[in-house]
């Protein structure tokens, strides 16, 4: 997952579910991770443009979630964009600012309509050779729903998961009282947070947070960060740093995440107050912070500003 996984069990936190939850997070980063020459993804992309590929039923499951994310976002989320994502490297050790003209290459073999979906066959098929998929923006949050699977049939009452960054509520705290999670301060240490989700605990609840400081490269004094607008080939630009979205299913809130991010704030809130059981924090370069109606969120660091 390139990231650090923490899972916390608050009863029956016995070693035999811990294996299985880890062991399940594993199996997901094996059949979808593109560093991984054997994945699922890995093969997909290989036989781009010569021939469709059997897939696990996760991978279909998931590559099936993140079309439908695609196609509600106006293409803001793509899943395609696996050419964009090596060309610039943000997420590797050898980040760069390509050429107009590579991006420009690398913008035709980008389409989500240009994947074909076999459910019959559970095949997956990249018209174009040289496409190539990236599942980066919606695979943890699979992988933190699946771990919360587990958790559920062993019994376990109430659990954090933590997928660098994807938070899955599961159940509740002895005490019942809510749930607190912060909301991360742009640019500085993790951990330091500009104010308080309170999260009821009634049933699972995921948040997630796609931000420009999680991943970035500077060149000439410019910051590059990993979060792409598929329709111009560069990282979005649009006045916003954070986007936090709340949803009860992790990969909803995964895909979510950068799909309003990428949409920007009038569409991305469009978008989240479309959808049921959505909210989402917008923080803005100006140090203002605005929120959907329904988020109970309490501003602590009085350098931001709580908009309307």
């Amino acid at each position: 997952m390139g990231t650090v996984c923490t899972v916390t069990l608050f009863d029956k936190a016995d070693s035999n579910t811990y294996n299985k939850i880890f062991n399940r997070i594993r199996e997901m980063e094996n059949l979808m991770s593109v560093n991984i020459e054997t994945s699922d993804i890995s093969r997909i992309n290989a036989a781009a443009g010569i021939s469709p590929v059997n897939v696990h039923e996760d991978v279909f499951k998931v590559i099936e979630s993140a079309i439908h994310y695609a196609q509600i976002s106006d293409g803001a989320f793509d899943p395609s964009v696996g050419p964009l994502v090596s060309l610039w490297g943000i997420t590797g050790d050898n980040p760069r600012l390509p050429s107009r003209k590579e991006i420009e290459e690398a913008l035709l073999l980008i389409n989500w309509q240009d994947i074909e979906m076999n459910a019959q066959e559970k095949s997956v098929f990249l018209k174009n050779n040289g496409m190539a998929l990236d599942l980066g923006g919606i695979a943890k949050g699979y992988a933190a729903d699946e771990a919360t699977l587990i958790i559920k049939n062993a019994g376990v009452k109430g659990a954090i998961i933590d997928l660098g960054g994807n938070i899955i509520l599961h159940g509740e705290k002895k005490d019942r009282s809510p749930w607190r999670v912060g909301v991360q301060k742009p640019n500085t240490n993790r951990g330091e947070y500009i104010g308080i989700l309170n999260i009821s605990n009634r049933r699972n609840q995921s948040v997630v947070t796609s931000g420009v400081y999680e991943r970035y490269f500077e060149k000439d004094g410019k910051k590059y960060h990993h979060l792409f607008d598929p329709s111009c080939g560069y990282p979005a630009e649009n006045g916003l740093v954070s986007v936090t979205v709340i949803t009860p299913v992790s990969m909803d809130a995964d895909a979510l995440s950068t799909a309003v991010f990428v949409s920007g704030y009038e569409k991305g809130r469009t978008l989240a107050e479309s959808l049921p059981e959505t909210e989402a924090v917008f923080v803005f370069d100006d140090s203002t912070v605005r929120v959907t109606a329904g988020v109970n969120f309490t501003l602590t660091d009085k350098s931001f500003i709580l908009a309307d």
